[in-house]
């Protein structure tokens, strides 16, 4: 069955003049089916550089919208609506400009775990993997840092000369990974090494050999002697991971599962072909002024 659906996909993505982009933490049988996969910025980057006219993008809402901000005159198709970061909600318009307001001398650095609204109140955005670059690049001593209090956390460890004021929004999934799991893996794999990711708690940062985003995980393994990994984040790269590097052993946390990644399934990506709905639509004005900040995050280097 998915044999037949999958060729479908290829049909349709060759008549249509369709890429389709997919995140780390999609389903293994969505991975298998990308032309493009990595992580946020990656993804970010790589949306402005395709030459397809309909962009097919399998991962959360911001994602999705931040690829139409960069590409406004391209065809943006998420398959499945519903798949929503949930940290995006975490922090509204309103909330930022009081914000704003109390803080007049500070500069707004927003993940682009956003709503576009969201970043179009920003000096810039960032992504996990050169969050402390950007961060460090702001001529302000004082930044606001949203939604991600855990990122923000991280990035403060490694620039003491700003301060950080922090809204407290979190990733439910990195969120809910506890120290015990990573060291009970430890205990049965003691030459392990412990990737994980910065939207996780800090005393998980604490354990950690390294602390990457998915991409920076993805190049580590690829050019680390060590054999063994312990995956602190969404249990779905280590698919990747082990496709990429068959000698090494990959580790997940079994119960780190995103559930609005794994909304896309491969009969929506085939529906989305068929129809090239739904589309993401965004007010156009909206749209010049999230590109900016969004522009600017990506000349910034990343950090992993």
């Amino acid at each position: 069955m998915n044999n037949k659906i999958i060729e479908n996909i290829n049909k349709l993505k060759e008549q249509n003049n369709t890429v389709i982009l997919v995140h780390n933490y999609q389903n293994p049988e969505i991975q298998d089916i990308a032309d493009i996969i990595g992580d946020s910025l990656d993804l970010a980057m790589k949306a402005t550089k395709t030459n397809a006219k309909n962009i097919v993008f399998c991962g959360v809402d911001f994602m999705a919208e931040s690829a139409k901000i960069l590409n406004p005159d391209k065809n943006v198709i998420i398959p499945d609506i519903d798949a929503k970061c949930p940290m995006i909600q975490m922090i509204k318009p309103y909330q930022l400009k009081l914000l704003m307001k109390k803080n007049p001398d500070a500069e707004v650095v927003s993940y682009i775990n956003t709503t576009a609204e969201i970043k179009a109140l920003s000096d810039i955005c960032c992504t996990s993997s050169n969050g402390v670059n950007v961060v460090k690049s702001r001529s302000s001593d004082k930044i606001i840092f949203v939604p991600d209090r855990n990122l923000g956390a991280y990035i403060q460890r490694s620039i003491l000369d700003k301060e950080l004021i922090l809204w407290p929004g979190i990733c439910p999934t990195h969120h809910k990974i506890h120290k015990d799991q990573l060291l009970k893996i430890k205990e049965l794999h003691p030459q392990a090494e412990i990737l994980v990711h910065p939207e996780c708690r800090p005393d998980i940062i604490d354990i950690a050999d390294y602390t990457l985003s998915t991409n920076g995980m993805v190049n580590h393994a690829k050019k680390s002697d060590k054999k063994e990994f312990i995956i602190g984040t969404e249990k779905d790269l280590c698919y990747r991971l082990k496709r990429e590097n068959p000698e090494k052993e990959f580790y997940e946390i079994k119960t780190a599962i995103c559930p609005n990644m794994k909304k896309i399934t491969l009969e929506k990506v085939l529906n989305s072909l068929k129809s090239l709905e739904p589309k993401i639509t965004l007010d156009e004005d909206l749209m010049k002024r999230a590109k900016i900040p969004l522009q600017k995050m990506m000349t910034i280097g990343r950090g992993d």
